[in-house]
């Protein structure tokens, strides 16, 4: 097989064609020749982002000389791949170098002949049956060279350096602090984001920019231009099908940065706005949403609540300032969840996980409320206010498939129920199911969200054999306005007690 640098050789098999370890050698050697011209070619050298832990280096717990780096993969200038399964421990030794001085950690590619076998029969033919494919991690003074060397950090170590740790300011990392600002990251190219959410992601943007626009152009609010142009740069970027979760974070990022630099213009320019409550709501989900960024945890519940934050938020500034909102597209989730699934829900005996799925159709679980469990009522806030009769009840009933299940929970009459429910995803419906003792049914409630009244909860029937039920209540996506919601049960037939054992609180995924 040929370099190259002068073309490629493959094997052609024939009848007949004797090969020899050579021709098998040389046969791995094409494939892997490919793939590395591939890398090298296609992806280019460096990390790639979003991959196990990145390859993130950071320091350990114990404020010692060594660090830790996380598991990824990267791809070296020669198109080698650089797989880490595990986390890796590097310990730094000041004494190998000449202090003060710039230390790298670098990951570097490695073969390795093992499984040797000789037979006895013949001693001459002996040899490694596999090569393992492995790395090294390295603290080296110069410069990485990327042909060989993936720089995973760097750290500037004083003299009298005592530990290494994570840098307080990555733009701006101290002496003995790791430095992040320099690992190559390698190319990819297309996005591996679900084509819904894409088209999701493409409504809140053109939402957005249209709000920002008016500000800037109409209202003259500069600051709202900044944020403007970093929501078309994301659009373009997107159109360009260059976005998904290995980089959307870091470019809501400037735009969560930038609708900071909003607020406070605002705040100092304009208090005839900054005091409705409509520019609180977006404060505090700008703010939300810089918290979720700190804290680093990116995945597909993060991406809901970021789209879900940003809707909201181009709600709240279009009712203070005006300009005009595109209409969202009624997503085909919010509506499957249909009568025929809630009758299969109500009937559920199983626990309620996570995520439920039914006939096609998946729910993602936004909160739950164990009644008469201290904790979840303190956290849910949840109370029975000027109620005539309320008593705590045990019971250990069945469902109608036989179950039995054994629960604590409380009983009213009059007045009513109130709890508080957060991680909710707003303009998306939310299905309420009540475990409640069906022995005796034929009662209505009204249900209230943040004040507003959704419609009535209506309980038809009864079941003297099988009495537990999980009673379905869908609230309106139209009255899911925020993450957080105020939700009120308030009975309004008479002389008849509701009874809460366990509240679930999902939304179409």
């Amino acid at each position: 097989m040929a370099e190259d640098s002068k073309g490629y050789k493959r094997i052609n098999f024939f009848t007949g064609f004797q090969t020899t370890a050579d021709d098998w050698n040389d046969l791995v050697k094409y494939q892997v020749e490919k793939h590395k011209l591939h890398n090298r070619l296609m992806h280019g050298p460096g990390v790639v982002p979003r991959v196990m832990g990145g390859l993130k280096v950071s320091a350990r717990g114990r404020a010692d000389m060594s660090v830790e780096v996380a598991p990824g993969y990267a791809i070296d200038g020669d198109g080698n791949e650089v797989f880490i399964a595990e986390p890796t421990i590097k310990t730094i030794d000041p004494g190998d170098f000449k202090l003060p001085q710039t230390v790298y950690v670098v990951a570097k590619y490695v073969e390795e002949l093992t499984d040797f076998v000789s037979y006895r029969a013949n001693l001459e033919y002996k040899g490694h049956r596999r090569i393992a494919e492995g790395f090294k991690v390295e603290a080296i003074i110069t410069e990485p060279d990327i042909t060989r060397e993936i720089e995973l950090c760097r750290v500037f170590m004083t003299k009298d350096v005592k530990r290494i740790t994570d840098a307080k300011d990555p733009l701006d990392p101290k002496p003995n602090e790791i430095d992040l600002r320099y690992v190559p990251v390698a190319g990819v190219v297309g996005s591996t984001m679900d084509p819904k959410a894409l088209n999701e992601l493409a409504d809140v943007l053109t939402g957005a920019k249209g709000v920002y626009t008016h500000m800037y152009s109409k209202m003259r609010i500069l600051s709202a231009g900044n944020v403007n142009g970093a929501m078309n740069a994301l659009d373009m970027l997107l159109r360009c099908n260059l976005v998904d979760e290995r980089n959307l974070y870091e470019l809501f990022a400037t735009v969560f940065s930038m609708q900071e630099e909003l607020i406070t213009d605002v705040e100092e320019n304009y208090p005839q706005y900054s005091n409705k409550k409509e520019f609180a709501s977006f404060k505090k989900h700008v703010e939300l949403l810089q918290h979720m960024y700190t804290e680093g945890q990116f995945n597909q519940e993060t991406l809901t609540n970021v789209m879900g934050y940003q809707k909201k938020s181009t709600e709240n500034l279009q009712t203070i300032f005006g300009g005009k909102v595109v209409k969202k597209k009624v997503e085909a989730a919010a509506k499957a969840a249909d009568e025929e699934v809630l009758e299969k829900i109500k009937v559920k005996s199983d626990d309620f996980g996570e995520t439920i799925e039914i006939d096609g159709v998946k729910l993602r679980r936004a909160d739950t409320i164990d009644v008469l469990d201290k904790q979840s009522e303190q956290t849910h806030k949840f109370r029975i206010v000027d109620s005539k009769d309320k008593y705590r009840t045990r019971q250990k009933l069945k469902y109608p498939d036989g179950v039995i299940v054994e629960d604590t929970g409380v009983a009213y009459e009059g007045g009513y129920a109130e709890w508080e429910i957060s991680n909710v995803t707003p303009n998306k419906d939310i299905l309420m199911f009540i475990r409640m003792d069906y022995v005796k049914g034929d009662w209505e409630a009204e249900i209230h969200a943040n004040g507003k009244k959704t419609g009535t909860m209506v309980c038809s029937g009864d079941d003297r054999k099988f009495r537990w039920r999980n009673w379905p209540y869908r609230i309106p996506a139209e009255y899911v306005t925020d993450t957080f919601l105020t939700i009120r049960q308030a009975p309004v037939t008479a002389e008849r007690d509701l009874n809460l054992y366990r509240i679930w609180f999902y939304q179409p995924a």
